[in-house]
């Protein structure tokens, strides 16, 4: 993106933070306009002078942005129109750290990455007409739906065995039952009831309940769960509409009636995932392949449907890791996409360089919610990020991804670390196995082993612990290449670079399976060219040549789906999981090659030699394929397709006909 003409709004916050013009202006950020003391209160009229030039702005402060973006709104109302608008915070991440006068380099990353675009996301709308179940075992429930039920349409269904007392009125119905299933989100849950029945109207001190029946059916808008037994779904508290707590803590159950009595009315969230169908290389022809996206989604968003699987967006919480570790890139993430997200780092690792540091920077991924508040902590009350450590936002941390972390390492940048929760809110198996992946190709390239790790931690204390330490070395070579649009295309490209652009660059390194790399080893002896895996492979990686009997395969293109192993009818294909950048230089290595047999009738190539060769010297000795009426059928074998119907057709070649032996019944017995 050209940024020349954009203009950088920078601001002391009352001399509190060091700002470093000449370091954005060495970067070429943009126009770097004079560094104001107070923008948001006393100078403010700089920032509407700068919306009148009509040039994007990118402004130095978040704590403001409020009141920023609403003199930009009175703006455009006056004028038709204001210019984009870039926020980004440089107080807390620079300029009130510890080594604030040290950071000129980090200000210029910060400015050039908050430039680059992000992606656009889709919104997902779920609609709640205030039906709920409360699911107990006491009188909890029972006071909990009488709370709730001046705001939603409330129905308690009580455990078996229950101990709650009757109310004195029956504002809402009060039933027995057991959930055996349950499934759906905000809007259209449905749980399968065992053991359902209705209370006795004569009950008096406890419920008596009507004989019980198994598989009844409740459908509603929010399930509020106050039984403190095992939740109805994975990773519950990220379930849209389900609502759970411990009955024996009054502090809890009261903040959960306080949020189900407002859920009425339509609620949007993003659809996180961008899901490519015809990308996707889960299953063909009922033989599954790769399962890394169902094996990881914390919240069961994911199912199969057929050759592809299928992404519920209502109950997607947006983990990332389904898009993370997608091989071919038919789940990406998009918020924002890896692509905006790779452009970002590109810029602030290229903007670091230019502005004048001396040393590689670490790339810190973090989100918001808890890294953001980390890092604000940090700056607040202690010593603040080092000079060498630039934050980049994502939404979270564990969408980050192996093209990421290569590209950031192949562009400069001296380390990588991704901020996660003490206690996360699901289980980051993905980003572990990323970690551990690229610490193997970093291992393989000649990289430290301190390059790339995970900080996890709810202590602003320990994440400077963390990223305390001297700034990693600058690397003399380092790439610049652009991140493609797709991910898989980032992915190779960012391997290739990290490759070309490392300490120690390398042929080959073994990886562990399940990586999304690698070969498929073909036992030429069992492979009979029928190309069944040529078929099943979702890449194109197998592929055959139409003119001769071939199967070619090109390794960069390999996801290790493990379809053609599944596929083939020999059990000639073994994966080989492994970085080869060597065969990656072949786009389409000839694996198998064999003459072509020829109609003897045409003289069309069909088949391979040794297959009519083996299939005849198999038939010679069977009674259909022996004496003269043989030989017609042998001949009839060695024709192509075409040449074999109008054969059998003009000739007449019936095997049951009354001159030709055939297989003996019981009736060719009992009529003899």
């Amino acid at each position: 993106m050209d940024s020349r003409n954009r203009q950088i709004l920078t601001c002391t916050c009352e001399g509190t933070a060091h700002v470093d013009a000449d370091a954005l202006s060495r970067a070429g950020c943009g126009r770097i306009e004079e560094t104001a003391h107070q923008l948001c209160r006393a100078q403010l009229d700089r920032f509407r002078a700068a919306l009148a030039q009509g040039a994007p702005i990118t402004l130095g402060c978040v704590q403001e942005q409020p009141l920023f973006e609403e003199v930009a709104e009175d703006f455009a109302a006056e004028h038709g129109s204001a210019p984009e608008i870039a926020f980004v915070n440089l107080r807390e991440t620079a300029g009130w750290t510890r080594d604030a006068k040290a950071s000129g380099p980090k200000l210029a990353a910060l400015v050039a990455a908050a430039a680059e675009e992000g992606s656009g996301v889709e919104i997902v709308s779920l609609e709640s007409a205030g039906v709920a179940l409360v699911l107990g075992a006491d009188d909890v429930a029972i006071e909990a739906a009488t709370q709730l039920s001046e705001n939603l349409d409330v129905t308690v269904l009580l455990a078996p065995g229950a101990q709650a007392t009757p109310p004195r009125r029956t504002a809402f119905p009060i039933l027995q039952g057991r959930i055996r299933r349950a499934i759906g989100h905000l809007g259209v849950f449905e749980l399968t009831v065992d053991s359902y029945a209705a209370p006795s109207p004569s009950s008096r001190t406890r419920f008596v309940f009507d004989d019980p029946r198994d598989g009844a059916v409740s459908r509603c808008d929010l399930v509020v769960d106050l039984t403190g037994g095992t939740p109805l779904f994975p990773a519950d508290d990220l379930r849209p509409g389900y609502f759970r707590a411990d009955p024996r803590d009054p502090a809890a159950v009261a903040r959960l009636i306080a949020r189900a009595g407002q859920m009425v009315g339509t609620f949007d969230k993003p659809r996180y995932i961008d899901f490519s169908a015809e990308l996707c290389a889960h299953s063909r022809n009922q033989k599954t392949g790769c399962t890394r996206c169902l094996d990881l989604c914390p919240t069961g968003a994911i199912s199969p449907a057929g050759d592809v699987v299928a992404i519920d967006p209502a109950i997607c919480a947006g983990c990332g890791q389904c898009a993370a570790a997608c091989p071919t890139g038919a789940a990406s993430y998009a918020l924002p996409n890896v692509e905006s997200l790779g452009r970002r780092i590109r810029a602030a690792i290229r903007a670091f360089r230019a502005a004048g540091a001396k040393a590689a920077p670490v790339i810190l991924l973090h989100d918001d919610e808890h890294g953001g508040a980390l890092i604000d902590a940090s700056a607040r009350f202690g010593k603040g990020l080092p000079a060498h450590v630039i934050p980049i936002l994502v939404n979270e941390a564990t969408q980050v991804g192996p093209e990421l972390v290569a590209g950031a390492l192949a562009w400069g940048a001296g380390g990588v670390r991704v901020l996660v929760r003490g206690r996360p809110h699901h289980p980051v198996d993905g980003l572990e196995r990323t970690i551990a992946l690229m610490e193997t190709i970093l291992a393989g390239t000649g990289f430290s082993p301190d390059a790339l790790g995970i900080v996890s931690t709810d202590d602003p204390d320990a994440l400077e612990a963390a990223l305390a330490g001297p700034a990693p070395a600058a690397r003399a070579s380092v790439s610049s290449f652009l991140a493609p649009d797709d991910k898989r295309g980032f992915l190779t490209s960012a391997m290739i670079e990290l490759n070309r652009n490392a300490p120690a660059p390398t042929t080959a390194i073994p990886l562990a399976a399940g990586a999304p790399f690698g070969a498929a080893q073909v036992n030429l002896e069992a492979c009979t060219l029928c190309h069944a895996c040529v078929g099943a492979c979702p890449t194109g990686a197998l592929s055959d040549n139409p003119d001769i009997p071939m199967l070619r395969f090109t390794e960069s293109a390999c996801v290790q789906c493990g379809l053609c192993e599944a596929t083939c009818p020999e059990d000639a294909i073994t994966l080989a999981p492994q970085l080869d950048f060597a065969a990656w230089e072949e786009p389409k290595r000839v694996v198998k090659q064999e003459e072509p047999f020829c109609c003897v009738s045409c003289g069309k190539a069909f088949g391979t030699r040794s297959s009519i060769e083996r299939v005849q010297q198999r038939l010679s000795g069977h009674w259909m394929f022996s004496g003269p009426a043989g030989e017609k059928r042998r001949q009839v074998l060695m024709m192509c397709e075409d040449c074999r119907t109008e054969t059998v057709v003009n000739e007449g070649f019936d095997p049951h006909d009354d001159t030709t032996r055939k297989v003996r019944t019981a009736d060719d017995y009992r009529d003899a």
